[in-house]
């Protein structure tokens, strides 16, 4: 049966700020990281953590949580998020059935949000995602079968492909409604990334 114990969270963090100017994941966002409050958010459902950086980067302070923390880096520089997302997937173990995908760079990602994308997986044994009813459309956050997700990924890269989108376009994928996640998630914090500093302080 799927739980806690076979899910995992990949966190994209190799991206190159450029719009923020600076090391974005490690700017301070109510006293810590702006990384680890997207760490937190998936610890309370998953029960290890890939954290995908880019290629030449270091390894960032970590928090601890109840997780397995794992880091992983991407094998190309600036290869966008189907590249994160193949580099997660390959790091996680064969008792893996499920994982969360979503950005270092969420701070405001509410737990329960995440169950709901994780139930609307184990509501059909035919899907192979699911992501959230948005406007404009948002890829993450994002939860997938690693078994259906890794080969489709690995076809889109061999293609030249870089958008998460992609994937979602190649195995049966569903939507949870805004009616259902905002139920929870009233003012859709769990949708707000940051891009620029201005972005700190506006969840």
């Amino acid at each position: 049966m799927s739980g806690r114990d076979t899910t995992a969270a990949i966190v994209l963090a190799g991206g190159a700020s450029s719009r923020f100017g600076g090391d974005k994941l490690m700017a301070q966002l109510d006293g810590r990281p702006l990384l680890h409050h997207a760490l937190e958010a998936v610890d309370a459902v998953a029960a290890m953590i890939v954290v995908v950086l880019a290629p030449d980067a270091d390894e960032p302070m970590l928090p601890r949580l109840r997780a397995r923390i794992i880091v992983a880096h991407d094998l190309a520089t600036h290869q966008g998020p189907l590249a994160g997302l193949a580099a997660g997937l390959a790091a996680l173990g064969p008792d893996v059935d499920r994982a969360v995908l979503v950005g270092g760079d969420m701070p405001s990602l509410v737990p329960e949000v995440l169950v709901q994308l994780l139930d609307a997986l184990d509501a059909d044994p035919g899907l192979g995602a699911s992501t959230l009813e948005a406007e404009p459309t948002a890829s993450l956050p994002m939860a997938l079968l690693p078994s259906l997700a890794g080969p489709a990924a690995g076809v889109l890269l061999a293609e030249g492909r870089r958008a998460l989108r992609g994937v979602l376009a190649r195995i049966p994928a569903t939507i949870v409604p805004a009616t259902a996640w905002r139920a929870v998630d009233p003012d859709g914090r769990t949708l707000h990334d940051v891009d620029t500093r201005r972005d700190l302080f506006q969840r």
